[in-house]
């Protein structure tokens, strides 16, 4: 048998494109566009394209890694996960990524996502050198610049007014562009090293120890070390974890509700990765080691992190009013918060897999520690929020995969005895229909200051819900796909002074009739109450009102060549409140082309919302691994041009041109941001130096 797979291997290898080039001309924009065409402005879409980056970066080795493992990608069913180990075991290791044409359920559109985050690496050769050489020779080792700055004069930049005291009014303390600069090399199972620098813009570059201030405003770094004798891993500096369904350690690659129905339910054990964002908080800094032993794993992770915080320096002992987490140190009092406190975190987290890694139970446990009591200003929707100078959570997890069903749970507990549990399947019902049930709790005086748990709010707090998912494919052409997610806010939330319900659902149908053609609709309905505002509100107690909301979209991408494709999408929405109904849209054509070393992407989009609630949040190309979904507001259009060239193999560069021009308006934003005129320009330079390519 082993004679014959070898030979239809070879057959696969001869008749498929060369793997090198697949990833070369690999869109992750485009993979992360689908993953996120329902744009929501509560999430933190830098952190989450940042940690989508790291799973192309670290592909999964196909023939060691677990069912949790493919499924953190978001790509596979749960029938695909199944057939895939099914094979696996049958025949032994996969000797080409070609030869996942021979699993049944394997098409040629899933091979072709999937390709980018697997490989088939054999470490060792790689490990026959010393590990210097290996980080020195590596061909992923590069270096980023990237510049941006935007072209109009915002208020903070202008020169300050004189009060009538003396003193002078409120401006941003540096110059407008911002600098962004990242090394990095790592080569997947062996070793991992990077830093990042970053300044905003308004941000001063200065070394000034008084203020905490050091050149670039934001420093990042790590060392990690992988699979070295029972070690899975060892990494000093800054770094997250993902362990069971987001409850405790919830920094891994998470969704949430989208387009994606099924997959992106369900977190996925991913471990500790290094922490390589230019985000200025959500991340430990410090120690972190995963230790092997049998069938049992066994992490423990030490941190210790300056925190921006607002301190009442008129209590005795003083206090901790907030914690900041924008990362802006342009202006005075911004500058004050800077790394004013710190923050230290102690966690644990052991965890056992079975024989045929189909069965995963762990705990996990976190300790947070402030040298200060936290205890933020009280407002009516924050009276059961974390006050104090200690907070730790424990929490036990499980995942269990039986045939073409997976089962996973979390149930945690705070130190405010606050409770939260997540439980759910996702399975395979047959080829055509997969199914997800998820249930989640979470106790309004539940804290978590890392957990990224499913859910409608960006938190696991005050929260109860039940959501249902489905995915059929009829035939490889169309697919439908929906879901529904009804919900509860036991406790009273920010502009809602009630305990309030509502639910959502979204319904989409895809046609694709070749390869270079494909069509989608999308329908989503969301449902929630919120205050009414006092200009509307006569009454001398707050007055509750629900709004529904649709948003619309219809799209289409057209592959005209190998060279050149379009894309064209038009977005309605409609939201009705206190008995009023507004309504927006926008319409976007975009052309991508390729020529030889160059690529170019262009966009001119029309929108017009009467209001706010019917902003438009449309993806936007941008230089390699920055990520842009700006929100259509107003009356306008938006337009941007995006240029790559790659004059020599080590070397690529980037321009990129956007603007929004206004026709409803002669001043845009407000305060410090405030600009006067009716354009909003950014220009954005990069260059990329691959040492070893």
């Amino acid at each position: 048998m082993k004679k014959y797979k070898i030979i239809f291997i070879v057959f696969l290898v001869i008749i498929s494109t060369d793997r090198s080039h697949a990833q070369d001309s690999f869109d992750i924009e485009a993979f992360a566009e689908e993953l996120f065409s329902l744009q929501e402005e509560d999430l933190d879409y830098e952190q989450l394209y940042e940690n989508l980056l790291q799973r192309y970066l670290n592909p999964i080795d196909l023939n060691s890694c677990s069912p949790d493992d493919l499924q953190s990608i978001y790509i596979l069913t749960p029938l695909q996960v199944t057939d895939f180990f099914k094979y696996r075991n049958v025949y032994g290791k996969f000797l080409s990524i070609y030869e996942l044409q021979a699993i049944p359920s394997f098409d040629a559109q899933t091979i072709k996502k999937l390709e980018p985050f697997v490989s088939l690496d054999d470490n060792a050769k790689q490990f026959s050198q010393p590990l210097s050489k290996r980080m020195l020779t590596e061909k992923t080792a590069y270096f980023i610049y990237r510049h941006r700055v935007f072209m109009e004069k915002r208020k903070g930049f202008t020169v300050p007014d004189t009060l009538s005291n003396g003193s002078l009014t409120n401006r941003y303390q540096g110059p407008p562009g911002t600098q962004y600069l990242r090394f990095r090399t790592q080569h997947s199972g062996d070793f991992s090293m990077g830093i990042t620098l970053d300044r905003d813009a308004g941000e001063e570059f200065t070394w000034d120890p008084s203020t905490r201030r050091f050149g670039f405003n934001f420093l990042s770094y790590h060392f990690t070390l992988y699979d070295k004798g029972p070690w899975k891993q060892v990494t000093l500096g800054d770094y997250q974890a993902q362990y069971g369904q987001g409850l405790v350690f919830g920094a891994g690659f998470s969704v949430g509700k989208g387009a994606e129905t099924i997959t992106t339910t369900r977190r996925s054990s991913t471990g500790i990765k290094p922490y390589t964002s230019s985000m200025e908080t959500g991340f430990f800094r410090g120690a972190a080691a995963t230790y092997q032993k049998g069938r049992f794993e066994g992490s423990l992770m030490a941190s210790s992190l300056a925190r921006d915080a607002n301190i009442d320096t008129t209590l005795t002992p003083h206090q901790l009013t907030s914690l900041p987490q924008n990362g802006y140190h342009r202006t005075t009092s911004e500058i004050s918060r800077k790394a004013a406190s710190t923050e230290q975190n102690l966690g644990v987290n052991i965890n056992y897999s079975s024989g045929d890694k189909n069965l995963q139970i762990g705990i996990n446990s976190l300790t947070t520690r402030f040298p200060l009591t936290y205890n933020r200003d009280l407002r009516i929707y924050n009276g059961f929020e974390f006050r104090g100078k200690v907070n730790h959570i424990h929490s036990t997890y499980f995942s269990y995969n039986y045939q073409n069903h997976f089962f996973f749970g979390e149930a945690a507990l705070s130190k405010s005895k606050g409770t939260a549990y997540v439980a759910g399947i996702m399975s395979s019902l047959s080829q055509q229909l997969d199914i997800v049930l998820h249930i989640r709790d979470y106790d309004r005086n539940f804290h978590s200051f890392y957990g990224n748990a499913f859910g409608e709010g960006s938190r696991p707090i005050n929260e109860r819900g039940i959501y249902l998912g489905l995915s059929y494919h009829p035939s490889k052409k169309l697919q439908w796909s929906g879901y529904y997610d009804q919900f509860k806010f036991p406790w009273i939330r920010y502009r809602l002074y009630a305990p309030s319900s509502g639910h959502e659902w979204l319904q989409r149908i895809s046609y694709r009739p070749s390869k270079a053609m494909e069509l989608y609709f999308q329908i989503r309905e969301e449902v929630k109450d919120r205050n009414v505002t006092a200009t509307h509100n006569d009454l001398p107690t707050y007055r509750i009102s629900t709004g529904k909301k649709y948003n619309y979209l219809l799209n289409l991408d057209t592959d005209l060549s190998e060279y050149v494709s379009l894309r064209s999408r038009v977005q309605v929405s409609s939201f009705d409140y206190d008995q009023q109904l507004t309504k927006g849209y926008t319409i976007v054509q975009d052309l991508n082309v390729e020529f030889k070393n160059w690529r170019w992407s262009g966009r001119i989009a029309l929108f017009d919302t009467d209001d706010y609630d019917n902003r438009q949040y449309v993806y936007e190309k941008n230089v390699l691994w920055a990520f842009s979904i700006p929100s259509y507001y107003g009356q306008g259009m938006r337009y941007y041009i995006l240029t790559q060239y790659k004059p020599m193999r080590k070397l690529t560069l980037w321009l990129r041109w956007a603007r929004t021009s206004y026709t409803d308006r002669n001043t845009i934003s407000s305060g410090l941001q405030e600009v006067k005129g009716k354009h909003l320009s950014e220009l954005t330079f990069q260059v990329r130096y691959q040492f070893n390519r």
